[in-house]
């Protein structure tokens, strides 16, 4: 579980980009560069006094794996350059985290975005809203929506009742 120290320090800067994240994905099926630059900033400005030097010092080096890792998935075709940029960015933020509840709130949040996005899609409605959104007729997976949402969901359980 993340500690409050870092959540406070970190969602206040990182539920906005986290949004437009989401909202570019979904309109446009790209993740902007600005965006991967300013969730790397926030960490790069705000991990310091939340975590510390040392694991502020290790979320560079677990940034740098993700952006190596992400790169050879984007290059295999398992997912869009921006989503690689995007995780590497928040990557950071999971420093000295249990890997075993990053993990598992990665995949519920893969699912439940994309349900949610298939759903939102199939309804008629909904498509009224935004019928300009790429990601209603698209074949791919906005999957910046559920990097976003791993993200909040992951800073916001620093507030959940521990024990």
């Amino acid at each position: 579980m993340p500690t409050t120290d870092l959540a406070l320090w970190l969602l206040p800067a990182t539920l906005p980009i986290a949004l437009w994240v989401s909202y570019t994905d979904l309109k446009y099926m790209k993740i902007r560069n600005k965006a991967c630059l300013a969730m790397a900033a926030a960490w790069a400005i705000l991990g310091w006094p939340a975590v510390g030097m040392e694991l502020w010092l290790w979320g560079f080096a677990i940034m740098a794996i993700v952006l190596v890792l992400g790169f050879l998935g984007n290059m295999a075709g398992l997912f869009g350059a921006g989503d690689a940029k995007f995780a590497a960015a928040m990557a950071g933020v999971f420093t000295g985290g249990d890997p075993w509840f990053i993990a598992m709130l990665y995949a519920l949040c893969s699912i439940l975005a994309l349900i949610g996005q298939r759903l939102a899609r199939a309804l008629p409605f909904v498509r009224a809203m935004a019928p300009d959104w790429t990601s209603w007729t698209s074949k791919k997976f906005p999957m910046g929506l559920a990097l976003s949402m791993m993200l909040i969901l992951y800073l916001l359980a620093a507030f959940l009742p521990k024990g």
